[in-house]
């Protein structure tokens, strides 16, 4: 064992795997290594020894954790007595106010009842009165209307004749225009031919021949010449006058015609507008009525849900207080209600 010791020394020393020839061992060196194979047997007892006082100690301390754990064993019993008490109590007081918030929610469920039924005998009247007064309304309305088509009628076929009778007017007139322009066209050139008659006589009487008619000018010395030119200018003016007031009769005749069309129009359309209003107020009466007769049900629908829920809830709180005997707490939908603040204890 020295050996292989020492062998293992001397490989560790010199650090690799080189092989060295055995050396001899001396007594020394034997000497040397048990005493420090002694050595470590030293320390590894002192080593056992603390370990052995180690041990004690934890099993001291394991003795101390047990005898512990019983001491917190009882404490956490009495604890879980002491709760149970505690709950007990609680459930007790927790009944009796379910008894008091059932009591109140039977007195407060009257009330509510009570109230609502106030409330919908309250909305019938208002409905019968809204029916009533809507219905005088319309009445009244649709009879303002039809006074109000009626009249536009009788304005509209007034104005109709009226255009008519305009129109006649206007054939007439033009029909008038026409035949003193051409009266006065042939008294013109009856005129003009007799103008030329006595034109060609004076000719005749100044020795001037036929064939060259004088102008104007040549004439303008002698008094027939003048009355003549004085003549023609006269009767251009009436025909200019004549004219003009052909134009400014068509001028107002286009006018009057003009504006007894846009009259016309806007009649129509006052009176279309009206047909839409009429059309309008009779749609928003259907609409109504419709709307008043939806409500009527869902007020009666609401009613019959109200008295369900109230009997459903008077049936759920008779069997929530007949249950027996104490139990683990479980509030029933009647206590679990918050109160209105409306509510009237009594």
């Amino acid at each position: 064992m020295a050996d292989s010791a020492s062998e293992s020394d001397s490989s560790s020393i010199d650090g690799g795997p080189i092989m060295m020839p055995p050396s001899p061992i001396t007594r020394e060196q034997l000497q040397k290594r048990i005493e420090s194979l002694q050595q470590q047997n030293r320390v590894l007892k002192v080593e056992l020894d603390t370990y052995k006082l180690r041990v004690k100690a934890l099993q001291e301390e394991n003795r101390g954790l047990r005898q512990a754990s019983v001491i917190i064993q009882a404490k956490a019993e009495q604890e879980e007595e002491f709760i149970s008490n505690t709950l007990l109590k609680k459930i007790q007081a927790l009944k009796k106010e379910k008894e008091t918030l059932a009591h109140h929610y039977e007195q407060e469920e009257e009330c509510l009842t009570n109230d609502l039924s106030r409330k919908l005998t309250q909305l019938r009247q208002e409905k019968c009165k809204l029916e009533q007064t809507l219905e005088q309304e319309q009445e009244c309305l649709v009879n303002k209307l039809m006074r109000k088509i009626e009249k536009l009628e009788a304005e509209t076929l007034a104005k109709q004749s009226t255009l008519e009778q305009l129109r006649r007017e206007k054939v007439e007139l033009e029909n008038t225009l026409e035949q003193e322009q051409e009266a006065l066209v042939n008294r013109l050139w009856k005129r003009m031919d007799k103008l030329e008659a006595e034109k060609r006589m004076l000719q005749i009487k100044l020795d001037q021949p036929v064939s060259d008619p004088a102008s104007p000018r040549d004439m303008s010395n002698g008094d027939t010449a003048s009355n003549l030119s004085a003549h023609i200018q006269t009767l251009r003016g009436e025909v200019a006058r004549l004219r003009s007031q052909l134009e400014h009769a068509q001028q107002e005749h286009t006018e009057k015609m003009e504006r007894y069309v846009k009259e016309e129009r806007q009649v129509k359309e006052e009176n279309l507008r009206l047909q839409r209003k009429l059309q309008l107020e009779v749609e928003r009466r259907e609409a109504l009525c419709r709307h008043l007769s939806e409500s009527e049900s869902s007020l009666e629908m609401e009613e019959e849900r109200q008295y369900n829920e109230m009997a459903s809830g008077v049936n759920a709180r008779s069997r929530t207080v007949s249950s027996p005997g104490p139990g683990p707490f479980n509030p029933s939908p009647s206590s679990s209600r918050p109160l209105s603040p409306g509510g009237k204890t009594q």
